[in-house]
């Protein structure tokens, strides 16, 4: 046996890695870092496995030669090239009927759903992950949360918080610490408590690797895209209720989402899933701009490539606007243009 890396440029070699996992009933994810192939003495194709920043995915071994530790070789291989680039916090989202190959390989269970597994190599990361998170001293009535990317933080994301804090004795702020944003999470994180900074019952965290974002959630076991994006939110929900849990956590607070109906549909899961774990969702309209547009992040990024940026300020706080005229904002906002 044999394990090589297989470059995405070598086309043969991809042809029959994805007929191997549409053979498994898998497919070919959009975001892939790097690929392993491992072939038999006659130079077959028996198993794959690839990686994204610190993500395993599409994991397959031919089912002929199922049983025989390929799954481990493979996986084995696919550590130690992370190892090698300095990553050591690894992550696995798989099927059900895969858990039992990877689980002895040192990949512990954090939640579970009827179609995903969610798995980690640290014994009790996501436990010392949720010990870390500050909280009161004195536990409230009741407490809220609400989770952002904030790609930037924006008037509405500033209503979104303003609304849940006036609801709630406590409010637990979390921004996704995962940089694939056009702004990065330490500038997001930044901008996000200088917008909030007015609020005082507020707890800010980062999310960690815990709650995920579709830009790294693994497609390549779910193909359409509704499917998909259900089965992020369900996901989302446990590992949220986990948290909702030791946090006391009653209720969760989102904006409505009239421009994405991905993200419509994901917080129609929602609302459907985090009562399960004992949570309560609030979908709160979005606010307007003063030609009555919806105030989002996606429209000031938009603007952002037009090189309209001095119109901005009906969409962000003053805090926002500050950074995305500074030398450093407009960095980003080249970016943007560039990427037309």
């Amino acid at each position: 046996m044999q394990i090589r890396q297989i470059w995405c440029s070598d086309k043969h070699a991809m042809r029959e890695i994805l007929e191997l996992l549409n053979r498994e009933g898998l497919s070919l994810d959009a975001n892939l870092e790097y690929t392993a192939a491992l072939y038999d003495d006659a130079g077959v194709l028996r198993a794959t496995a690839s990686f994204y920043q610190n993500t395993l995915r599409c994991l397959a071994v031919d089912r002929d030669m199922q049983g025989e530790g390929l799954m481990a070789q493979i996986v084995s291989h696919l550590v130690q090239e992370l190892f090698s680039r300095g990553r050591h916090h690894l992550f696995v989202y798989t099927k059900r009927d895969a858990v039992k190959s990877i689980a002895p390989l040192g990949f512990y269970e954090i939640v579970s759903t009827d179609k995903v597994v969610f798995l980690e190599n640290k014994r009790d990361g996501f436990g010392q992950y949720i010990r870390s998170l500050n909280r009161p001293q004195q536990a409230p009535q009741r407490i809220g949360a609400v989770v952002m990317n904030a790609n930037p933080f924006s008037l509405g994301h500033q209503h979104l918080v303003e609304h849940a804090a006036s609801e709630c004795d406590a409010l637990h702020l979390f921004v996704v610490s995962e940089d694939v944003s056009a702004f990065p999470f330490a500038v997001r994180e930044r901008l996000v408590r200088k917008g909030t900074a007015h609020i005082p019952n507020i707890f800010h965290h980062s999310t960690g690797p815990y709650l995920v974002s579709s830009a790294t959630f693994p497609s390549y076991f779910i193909s359409e895209s509704d499917v998909l994006t259900l089965a992020q939110a369900r996901l989302d929900a446990k590992v949220f209720g986990r948290i909702a849990h030791d946090l006391g956590i009653t209720d969760r607070f989102v904006g409505d989402e009239p421009l994405s109906p991905a993200t419509a549909l994901y917080n129609l899961a929602m609302s459907e899933e985090l009562p399960q774990e004992g949570v309560r969702l609030h979908i709160i309209p979005r606010i307007k701009d003063s030609n009555m547009e919806p105030i989002s992040s996606t429209r000031v990024r938009a603007m952002m490539k037009e090189g309209r940026t001095e119109e901005l300020c009906d969409l962000v706080p003053e805090s926002t606007y500050t950074y995305i005229m500074s030398d450093e904002g407009k960095k980003i906002t080249e970016k943007l243009r560039e990427s037309r």
